[in-house]
């Protein structure tokens, strides 16, 4: 079948759906669906919010816009980054200023708030470790060292880390844990406005690789757990010591913080079963480092199945990045991928060179991104992130969500049920190479006009693509069927190839559709042919989700 369209309907379509591209999808949800949940089938993961799998294009607020007077800051920012998730804290001195006497005026008007403005929020729950410390527990609990104790470091002095070995306090952030999902389940059990937990926040300890108290060391010179023996693989047990020998002491620790984090997981999952994550400050990805040098115990790479196997309440186990560095950044989105740990980054820099890893991120299914500080408080948590806290300094992660956003839902059914791929423009800015499968190949440049080649010299000197000062460029792909493909992305070019199977053949597009999708069905907006596609496939800025159909002869 053949499809004409006029030279100006092409070009008034082409204007139509590009505006239409950058309005926010506005989700309108339904009472009394499912509770969300993570769900897993085949090596992939999906987050399914009102029983269907949804994709977080997220948004962390600074730590303290956790106040009603600083909520009008924070909208305005979900708006223009187009985010349809808000990742906010709730501190236990907040919910909890004296002992047994629960506040929850402030959660109360953030749900309402988030109704409002058609956004879905994440609770960080900031109780016995925030960023590893207490202090966000309330007065009455890290005042009182002698009802909460502090590690015990190797020299007998203390350390500033609440104890995983006590039960006085874990039963209390246990108490007041439950007490917000029992409250939760109470405004929003029928709305989800709420769709995920995080219970405590990069937990760990610096200055100390475990506790050391008379209490702990007791534990430590009894029995490895079956549990753990079961997840390693380890027939014959024995004292942590013997069965772990110099990495005893980091897991003696993290097998206690996971078990005491799955303790209070499992307490408020019993009362609102909501879907739960644990978040890690970083152990270098690409160089060994002893323990002493990062928040041992915490959720680091190299304890991922430790935590697996010591909180079953907890679905994901999930990195915080702030690695500006291609090779970094994509080294913890691989260890992170293990275990068959579904992928979502709740926490990365806000700065510029951070966008362009939602394309690393979703090419390898992962369920969610979310830059931190997102907000309009005048806080910004610069050289760690961005400088800039403005519509404009959000503008690279506005233009990577501005593809998403309106089909979000149809790309996180497609990711968990068909081979997906990504990639982010590097540091080196060099060209990268994507195996479809055996049959197809697709090469990514950077650096290109839409037209022609810039190693051309007969037409003189090319000036450089605009806004290009630093790599920003990536791609995603799905593979709908064995020839057909679904890629979006931006300032980058894209060839598809053969592969080993179609060697010796010729390749050509049956079609390039630009499209977009309504109530999960793929709509034609117009036909890619002619300059758009002899120089490879061009994705500027602008939002465009191409559906590519193959061939050869």
């Amino acid at each position: 079948m053949g499809i004409r369209v006029s030279r100006r309907l092409w070009m008034s379509v082409a204007v139509v759906s590009a505006a239409l591209s950058l309005v926010p999808a506005v989700e309108a949800w339904a009472q009394n669906k499912p509770l969300p949940q993570v769900v897993k089938k085949n090596g992939k993961a999906a987050l399914m919010v009102d029983g269907a799998p949804y994709l977080i294009l997220g948004a962390q607020a600074n730590n303290s816009s956790n106040y009603v007077a600083q909520l009008p800051k924070v909208w305005p920012a979900i708006k223009d980054i187009q985010a349809n998730t808000l990742e906010i804290p709730v501190a236990w001195e907040q919910i909890e200023p004296k002992e047994g006497q629960f506040d929850f005026a402030y959660v109360d008007e953030l749900v309402k708030q988030a109704r409002q403005n058609h956004v879905r929020l994440v609770l960080l729950w900031f109780g016995t470790w925030k960023n590893t410390s207490p202090n966000y527990t309330p007065d009455w609990v890290k005042l009182d060292n002698k009802r909460f104790p502090r590690i015990t470091k190797k020299d007998g002095t203390m350390s500033y880390c609440l104890s995983p070995m006590e039960r006085t306090t874990l039963e209390a952030d246990k108490k007041a844990f439950v007490a917000l999902m029992t409250h939760l389940k109470k405004i929003d059990g029928d709305q989800h406005t709420v769709i995920m937990i995080q219970p405590q926040n990069e937990s760990g300890t610096y200055g100390s690789v475990r506790d050391y108290s008379p209490k702990a060391e007791k534990v430590f010179n009894g029995p490895v757990p079956q549990a753990l023996l079961k997840k390693k693989g380890i027939s014959k047990g024995g004292t942590w010591s013997v069965v772990f020998g110099k990495h005893a002491d980091e897991y003696f620790h993290a097998w206690h913080i996971a078990s005491y984090i799955n303790e209070i997981a499992a307490a408020g999952r019993a009362v609102y079963d909501l879907p739960m994550y644990v978040n890690a400050a970083l152990r270098e990805p690409l160089i060994e480092v002893g323990p002493e040098t990062y928040s041992s115990g915490g959720p680091t790479h190299n304890v991922i199945d430790i935590y697996q196997a010591a909180a079953p309440a907890i679905d994901i186990i999930a990195p915080d990045i702030y690695k500006r560095d291609s090779a970094n950044y994509e080294a913890v989105l691989s260890l992170y991928s293990k275990f068959e740990n579904p992928l979502f980054v709740p926490e990365t820099g806000s700065d510029t060179e951070f966008a362009r890893y939602i394309f690393s991120v979703f090419g390898r299914g992962g369920i969610g991104f979310s830059p931190f500080g997102i907000d309009y408080t005048g806080y910004t948590n610069y050289p760690l992130g961005g400088k800039d806290m403005s519509p404009e300094g959000l503008k690279p992660f506005r233009e990577k969500y501005a593809l998403f956003a309106p089909m979000m839902r149809d790309w996180a059914k497609i990711a968990y049920e068909n081979p997906v791929w990504g990639v982010s423009e590097a540091d080196d800015r060099k060209p990268q190479t994507i195996d479809l499968g055996g049959k197809w190949k697709l090469d990514v440049l950077y650096g290109e006009w839409q037209f022609g080649l810039t190693e051309w010299t007969w037409m003189g000197k090319v000036d450089p693509v605009p806004g290009r000062e630093k790599p920003n460029g990536g791609v995603v792909v799905a593979q709908l069927s064995e020839d057909e493909f679904l890629v979006t992305g931006v300032h980058a070019r894209l060839n598809f190839g053969l592969g080993p199977k179609t060697k010796g053949k010729n390749l050509i597009f049956r079609s390039v559709e630009q499209g977009h999708f309504e109530n999960g069905q793929w709509v034609v907006d117009f036909v890619w042919n002619g300059d758009q596609t002899d120089y490879g496939l061009n994705l500027t800025g602008q939002p465009a989700v191409l559906k590519v159909k193959l061939a050869t002869y």
